[in-house]
């Protein structure tokens, strides 16, 4: 009876112990919780009471935690970057409007003669191309960027496509005296894409060569066995590395994107849809020779 007695008081010590044990390790938990809570720290919740359900409780605890704070860097990130873009919307469409307003402003003096009046509307009209084609690509990059953005994915002949593209800026090609390289071959080359958001992959980054090409462009589609590559390159007198690693941000301003010759966004807008249709793209520079690369994987 005794040895029974003593075993039965041995157990209920134990249990007091832990319960104890427990108890205070739960108070430190909440303290170190509302401290973390309350800004007081930024350190993860620590115990010293070893237990394997409450380890497992303190490691979720803290993993909850890592995720928290990653979520309030993005979200300060994302408000960065709004304020960047207001930023940059603001004066991208100030410009076009000021030099709109200003000639108008000439247009009312009664002492311009009538070809300085032609030169004058001239220079209105192309503000307000400007700023068409600006408030344009703005409004689709926003409507690309939603999750909900509709595409008709279905099996494309891509080097058929990026022919037929090609085809289009004859012209263009022609006006800046480029005879562009071309690399395709005709072994039929099929992709999962919507082909309108396709052509206009292709187009912004023709277009982004034809405009910024020091006098070469080489446009090559190739297919290996892991990947399938578009490859556009052009000729660049002065480019950094810094450049080229920005180039897809859509709220990166540089005279390379932006002065003068487009709104900037060709690119961001490549970029948003490529990523759409399962695909990537980015832009390696070597020898003065911009390529821009999209590449789908199998």
């Amino acid at each position: 009876m005794l040895y029974l007695f003593l075993t039965v008081m041995i157990a209920f010590v134990y249990v007091l112990a832990r319960l104890y044990l427990l108890k205070r390790e739960i108070k430190n938990t909440t303290r170190q919780l509302h401290q973390l809570n309350e800004n007081k720290t930024a350190k993860k919740i620590d115990i010293s009471y070893h237990d394997s359900d409450f380890e497992e409780l303190a490691k979720e605890i803290n993993n909850q935690i890592d995720l928290t704070k990653k979520k309030e860097a993005e979200k300060r990130s994302t408000e960065n970057e709004l304020k960047q873009a207001i930023s940059h919307i603001s004066h991208d469409i100030r410009t076009p409007m000021t030099s709109i307003m200003g000639y108008i402003q000439f247009l009312e003096s009664e002492e311009i003669s009538s070809e300085m009046k032609k030169e004058y509307i001239a220079t209105i009209k192309n503000s307000a191309r400007r700023l068409k084609v600006l408030l344009e690509d703005f409004f689709e990059l926003s409507i690309i960027e939603q999750a909900d953005y509709p595409l008709k994915m279905e099996k494309v002949r891509f080097n058929e496509l990026v022919l037929e593209v090609l085809f289009g800026f004859y012209e263009e090609f022609n006006k800046r005296n480029i005879e562009p390289a071309i690399h395709i071959q005709e072994d039929d080359i099929i992709l999962l894409l919507d082909s309108s958001a396709a052509k206009r992959v292709i187009e912004n980054l023709v277009v982004n060569a034809i405009r910024y090409s020091s006098g070469e462009v080489i446009i090559q589609l190739q297919k290996s066995n892991t990947s399938i590559q578009l490859k556009v390159s052009n000729s660049v007198d002065a480019l950094s590395e810094q450049e080229v690693n920005q180039m897809f941000d859509r709220f990166y301003k540089a005279d390379l994107t932006r002065t003068g010759k487009g709104t900037g966004l060709g690119l961001p807008i490549a970029k948003s849809l490529m990523e759409k249709m399962n695909g990537n793209i980015y832009a390696e520079l070597k020898d003065n020779q911009l390529t821009m690369i999209c590449e789908w994987g199998f």
